[in-house]
């Protein structure tokens, strides 16, 4: 995940999407189809401290990060699907 947000905050061409599952899977919400939030999560003990800081410097390289732009996707829902929602 830290390749592919260094990768998108250096605008670099190639951004490393297939180097785990997980940025494979989140591919379409990093490319700039998608919002993305970061939440930290942080513990107040002292024995979490490095982990803590870990975790701070993560989000502040994630925070420096440009997407770009979301783009508004919307779908027509037929009645038949509206109401099984309902």
């Amino acid at each position: 995940l830290t390749d592919v947000f260094a990768a998108i905050g250096k605008k670099q061409s190639h951004i490393p999407f297939r180097n785990s599952k997980l940025t494979y899977l989140l591919q379409p919400s990093l490319s700039g189809d998608g919002k993305t939030l970061m939440l930290v999560n942080l513990s107040p003990t002292e024995k979490s401290t490095q982990e803590s800081l870990c975790s701070l410097r993560f989000a502040s390289q994630v925070n420096k990060c440009e997407l770009g732009k979301a783009k508004r996707s919307l779908e027509e829902v037929d009645e038949e699907d509206a109401a099984s929602i309902s």
